[in-house]
């Protein structure tokens, strides 16, 4: 397993929570991911063997929100 903290840009509120903890929760080999609000970061931990950064990073973005 590896562990990733990504900087993202344009989260504010609940929604954000679920939507980014949602999409890239039901991502293959993601089986954790924390969204934090304060800080503007999202904690992913997942097995880079079913799903990559790159991937999540895009279903991120594909929300709407920048990804750093």
């Amino acid at each position: 397993m590896e562990k990733m903290t990504l900087n993202v840009k344009g989260m504010s509120c609940g929604h954000c929570i679920n939507s980014i903890g949602g999409s890239v929760g039901e991502l293959a080999g993601v089986t954790n991911v924390k969204v934090n609000l304060d800080s503007g970061t999202v904690n992913v931990e997942f097995n880079p063997n079913e799903v990559t950064l790159d991937k999540i990073k895009e279903i991120i973005d594909d929300q709407g929100y920048d990804v750093q």
